[in-house]
């Protein structure tokens, strides 16, 4: 990522969601206002270097997700204060409410483990990335 503090990163990885074509241009500001709304509530910095920021949206049909690395690190407001180095943004579709919780539960389980934070700090590409997550690209 190139970003290096917390609302710039959220949108960086909105602007590339929209480049490949996985969330409409016409949706992002209502999307980065959703998600600014979330994020004043509380922190999705959960700590362990771990952020997963997360909204409701229209203008998808299904859990639409992007993953972030920050080698040096971003300040996210966490509940450690531990600078955030992994985002996982996903976005779900309003009408499929209860599916946000077994989205952040399942993703917050693949960052839980050291080892799987290990192996993204030192992933030289995206290719080794999705191979660690064991994700396949939707739309590249």
């Amino acid at each position: 990522m190139q970003a290096v503090e917390h609302w710039p990163a959220i949108v960086e990885l909105i602007d590339r969601l929209i480049e490949v074509g996985a969330y409409p241009a016409g949706g992002r500001d209502s999307i980065l206002e959703a998600l600014r709304q979330r994020e004043e509530q509380r922190s999705t910095g959960i700590g362990g270097g771990i952020a997963i920021p997360h909204a409701f949206s229209d203008d998808i049909a299904e859990v639409t997700a992007i993953f972030g690395r920050s080698l040096a690190g971003i300040e996210f407001g966490s509940l450690d204060n531990a600078p955030v180095h992994y985002i996982v943004l996903f976005l779900v579709p309003r009408a499929q409410y209860t599916l946000h919780l077994r989205t952040l539960a399942a993703i917050a389980k693949i960052l839980n483990s050291g080892e799987v934070r290990n192996q993204l700090s030192e992933a030289a590409d995206v290719a080794e990335i999705l191979d660690i997550l064991a994700l396949k690209p939707a739309r590249v």
